[in-house]
């Protein structure tokens, strides 16, 4: 699980999979959330601008993340 610090508040899940190349574009990660693929603290998430804080985890695919 692949540890991503944050300096704000919150990161929006769109925002982390563009920003560490998981997906090509926002498009792209508006697709994949809305198509039920990504699940945020083992729970599947359909909104692409769920605020994630620390201690929060995503999951797509192969990709896992935890926000520290």
């Amino acid at each position: 699980m692949k540890q991503i610090s944050i300096d704000e508040d919150f990161i929006r899940l769109d925002n982390l999979l563009k920003f560490q190349n998981v997906v090509s574009s926002g498009g792209h990660a508006k697709f994949v959330i809305q198509n039920g693929e990504v699940k945020v603290d083992g729970e599947i998430c359909t909104m692409r601008g769920k605020k994630l804080r620390k201690g929060n985890t995503v999951e797509y695919e192969e990709y896992s993340f935890i926000i520290v």
